[in-house]
């Protein structure tokens, strides 16, 4: 299969495009900035490309093979929630994805596979509500969060595909992320504890399975068909923030505790340019999808998942 990524570049299309190229296919990762230095797996081929100029690059999708675009293009989400930022973040996912959607319609014919990036954050900040693929998408919810992933699916919508499948990824825990160390610094020095209320649920996957449910919606897995539609990737096992802390400590091998009020989160947050409700909000997502089809996580509880990338 030939497999033409958008958002490449970042770690999660990095760890796919490693784990297809070693596997036989050719990827192709589009980038704004060609040539620039990166950590790409051998054997991807790196073309440069502008959303604003499709007829440039849109032969990039044509092989005589089976042609797959995955689409995770899009500004990290680390960033103070500015009405600058949001905008930001909602226009690289949407502005990529109608281009990305444009070229597609060039074709003779329908790309075979479609993978759409997503994120749980669609859902907002839901309390204790557990959510699944069925769960009514919130009429309403943070512009951080809801306002960026809902337009950023919708664009997808009319993408020239005989298969589409958008994942709705949580947290991705992964040893080339800086999410990880971000979870992990207040834990080393000390600052394990609860943040907030603790109360709040971390869903999360480890990216080992979150890359077998990607291969999965490329048609690449063994004895497992994701259908056309929405697939939560998230562990089966979500934890509620106090315990999450608790294992980061372990793995952090610190039992120095101290909690972080909201206040102390908010404050902090301004200098490390980050949003608090990144922390202080959470959601318990599970996918209905994956558990009706059997699909075996790897890594299904939080400890055993962190002590593998940590340990």
């Amino acid at each position: 299969m030939k497999v033409v990524i958008a958002g490449g570049s970042g770690s999660l299309g990095r760890a796919l495009s490693a784990d297809l190229v070693s596997t036989g296919h050719d990827v192709v990762v589009l980038t704004r900035t060609p040539g620039r230095r990166r950590h790409l797996p051998s054997g991807v081929v790196e073309v440069g490309w502008d959303p604003h100029d499709v007829p440039a690059w849109a032969h990039v999708l044509e092989s005589d093979d089976e042609v797959a675009v995955v689409n995770l293009a899009g500004k990290l989400v680390d960033c103070r929630p500015t009405d600058d930022n949001i905008r930001a973040l909602r226009d690289s996912r949407v502005e990529a994805t109608e281009a990305l959607v444009s070229a597609s319609l060039m074709r003779d014919r329908p790309v075979d596979r479609w993978l759409q990036g997503s994120t749980t954050a669609l859902y907002g900040d839901t309390g204790d509500e557990r959510i699944t693929e069925t769960t009514p998408e919130p009429a309403l919810g943070p512009a951080q969060m809801t306002g960026i992933v809902r337009p950023w699916e919708t664009a997808s919508r009319d993408a020239n595909a005989a298969h589409r499948v958008t994942i709705r990824t949580s947290i991705v825990l992964d040893a080339d992320t800086p999410a990880l160390d971000r979870l992990l610094l207040p834990a080393k020095l000390g600052f394990g504890g609860p943040i907030g209320s603790g109360e709040q649920w971390f869903s999360w996957i480890h990216v080992a399975d979150w890359i077998r449910i990607a291969r999965a919606a490329l048609g690449l897995e063994p004895g497992l068909e994701l259908p056309d539609g929405p697939v939560i990737a998230a562990s089966p096992t979500p934890v509620r923030n106090a315990e999450l802390m608790s294992a980061l400590r372990d793995v952090a091998g610190q039992r120095l505790a101290i909690p972080t009020p909201e206040w102390v989160l908010r404050l902090a947050a301004i200098p490390l340019q980050t949003d608090p409700l990144l922390a202080l909000t959470g959601r318990h997502t599970t996918s209905s999808v994956l558990a009706k089809r059997g699909f075996a996580f790897r890594f299904p509880e939080i400890r055993e998942a962190l002590s593998d990338l940590v340990g």
